[in-house]
This record gives C-alpha cells, sequence and structure tokens, in this order.
C-alpha cells in the first residue's frame, strides 16, 4: 500500500487547502459523498466528517464521487482536448497563422487560450505559435533552404517582416544562426501531470513541472547558460525522452539512457552528477550527497543547488530527503516527490 503521512498532518493539510500535497492523499467528506484534493475551494467540512486515501480508486471503491470543482481524476498530465486539437494542428502545419477568429471557429475562446498556453507554457497561444513558426523556420534554413521560401512557408507575408522577427527570436539574422544551436521546448503528459522538455542537438538540457514556479526564471537561466534561443519544437532526444518517460512510469525502465547536457557553476554541475549515482529505489540524504562529493560541511549548498536541478526525474533530485529520512521539499511540490519514491518503491502502480 502507498503511505500515507500522519492523520495530524493531513487534515492540517487540507483544512489550510495546501496543493503542495495534491496528489499525495485525498479527502472524503461523508455528508456530501465527495472526494477531494487538498487544495480544493469549496467550503471545509467539519473534521469528523473527512477521512483520507491514497488514491482516487480508493475514494472511488468506498463510495465517493469525485469533486467537479477540484476534479481529483485529472492528474494524468494530458492536456484538455480542445488544447490537444490545437497542438496537433500546429505540429501538421507550423506555418500556419491561427487568428482570433480561427480560434472562435474552432469553438475556443480566444482569452482561454492565452490564458492557458501563459500558465503551461510561460507564453501566450500567440507567441507560442510564433515561436512554433520561427523554430521550423531555424531547422529549414539549417537544412539549406534560401531565407525567401522560408518565409512564404512560414506564413509571413514579406521576407523583411520574417527577417525582423527571426532577428528579435534569435538575436542575428538567419545566415548567422543558421551556424548555431537552439533549444527545442516540448511538451509532454505524465502521471505527475506536464512537464516541459528541452533539448539541443547534442542531448536533453531541461525537464520540468510546467506548473513551477521557478520555471520562467529556470527558461532565463537555461537561455543564458546556452547562448540559444528557446522555440517549440521537437527532435530525436525529445523522442527518446517521452518514449523512456512512459517506460519509468510503468515501471519498466529503471535507468535513462539518454545524453545529458548539464550546464551550471562548477559546484552545482558536481552535485547534479552526483546525483545521477544514486540507485533506483533508494535515497540519500543531503549530508550524503555533500560527502560524496568531498564536502561535507556544503549540506545546506548542496540543497541549493538539488533546487536548482533543470532536468527533474532523469536526474533524480526526489531521492534526496533529510537526514531523518522525511522528505523534505521538492521543486515540484511534496505530493509529486511521494509519487515517484512510492513509484520506484513499487508502491504505486501507473494507473493508481
Amino acid at each position: 500500500m502507498t503511505s500515507l503521512p500522519s492523520e495530524r498532518v493531513m487534515r492540517r493539510a487540507f483544512l489550510a487547502g495546501d496543493g503542495s500535497y495534491d496528489g499525495v492523499f485525498f479527502t472524503g467528506v461523508k455528508t456530501t459523498g465527495i472526494f477531494c484534493r487538498p487544495s480544493c475551494t469549496a467550503r471545509k467540512p467539519r473534521p469528523e466528517n473527512v477521512e483520507f486515501f491514497a488514491t482516487p480508486r480508493e475514494a472511488l471503491f468506498s463510495g465517493y464521487r469525485a469533486c467537479k470543482r477540484c476534479r481529483p481524476l485529472d492528474a494524468d498530465g494530458r492536456p484538455p482536448a480542445w488544447v490537444a486539437r490545437l497542438l496537433e494542428r500546429l505540429e501538421q502545419d507550423p506555418g500556419e497563422r491561427i487568428r482570433a477568429a480561427d480560434l472562435r471557429a474552432a469553438g475556443v475562446d480566444p482569452a482561454r487560450a492565452r490564458r492557458y498556453f501563459q500558465k503551461h507554457y510561460g507564453m501566450t497561444f500567440q507567441a507560442y505559435c510564433r515561436a512554433r513558426r520561427l523554430g521550423d523556420a531555424f531547422r529549414r534554413i539549417k537544412g539549406g533552404s534560401t531565407v525567401s521560401d522560408v518565409a512564404t512557408a512560414s506564413g509571413f507575408e514579406s521576407e523583411s517582416g520574417f527577417r525582423a522577427a527571426f532577428g528579435r527570436a534569435f538575436g542575428a539574422a538567419p545566415s548567422e544562426a543558421a551556424a548555431g544551436d537552439t533549444v527545442l521546448l516540448d511538451w509532454i503528459a505524465s502521471p505527475v501531470g506536464p512537464l516541459v522538455a528541452g533539448a539541443t542537438s547534442e542531448g536533453i538540457c531541461l525537464l520540468e513541472f510546467s506548473d513551477r514556479r521557478m520555471l520562467e526564471a529556470q527558461l532565463k537561466t537555461l537561455r543564458k547558460r546556452f547562448g540559444a534561443p528557446l522555440v517549440p519544437g521537437r527532435n530525436r532526444w525529445l523522442e527518446r525522452l517521452r518514449k523512456q518517460l512512459d517506460e519509468y512510469f510503468a515501471g519498466r525502465r529503471k535507468d535513462f539512457d539518454l545524453p545529458l547536457v548539464i550546464r551550471g557553476t562548477a559546484f552545482q554541475e558536481q552535485v547534479w552528477r552526483t546525483l545521477l549515482t544514486i540507485p533506483y529505489g533508494e535515497t540519500w540524504s543531503y549530508r550524503d550527497v555533500a560527502t560524496r562529493i568531498g564536502q561535507a560541511g556544503a549540506t545546506r549548498a548542496v540543497g541549493t543547488a538539488n533546487g536548482m536541478n533543470r532536468i527533474a526525474i532523469v536526474i533524480p533530485c526526489h531521492r534526496v530527503v533529510n537526514a531523518d529520512g522525511r522528505m523534505g521539499g521538492y521543486g515540484g511540490g511534496v505530493w509529486r516527490k511521494q509519487f515517484l519514491l512510492d513509484l520506484e518503491r513499487g508502491q504505486r502502480s501507473f494507473d493508481a
């Protein structure tokens, strides 16, 4: 069975609406027959009228139905159907210009699309489309296509307009940028919510939770460290990452076989590479990590570097816990850390 926090901790988290425990446990309200996430904004019931479950399945089999406000069953990381349709449309034709009128014709409120993409991708829908077009244009130019041909295929009305937009995004003219690299960003569904993945031509450089508060700062740091633009797109490393994550969450993969492009301070890189040596299903303390790198007194610095890890799950910072065995913090939320540790200990199934 999946381990649960103490009832006192769960009750306190539920009454406080603490979203960091979402996924760690679920709360059934006896008087309404509904079960919720800890973060649910509905009015809180009396303490004697609640009971706790480790998974939605347990709550359902106990006779509870899912809350329509906090939607505790929507935890598989897949985008809403209308978002999936938009993404597929862009993948089929990256050069298409999807305007507000086109969204309305497809039954999508432009304001809703703007808010969703701003929250999950760090940019509005129109900015995402523009970045996707320019990313595809970058790939075509590197492949030998002429600027005039790419400008037309990318949906720009003039070559000068394309050159101006390209220069703003890449910081260089098309011919100059083609000699460099770019960081391609893609969205990956998972049982712990949507993940934002990034890769260069050399390997994976980013894997973050799309709702992490530090995501925007991480993207800025990534752009600075690599000196390259960040644009939506896919390459072979992202496809391999997607496949291996599916295997990991299904319990069929314990080690990732991917090239990683790790860039940080010398200390950060030393910590991150040490995290890669923590065995699957085991945990180390921050002090253990500090000792392994030969700096036993740097426990606090190790914790900071751990929190700045930009390639979650693959570089397993979730396997680092407090000296007393408690989970401690986690950038993606305590519930995700608990989920990953339970998965690796064989205490959680893929469809739990």
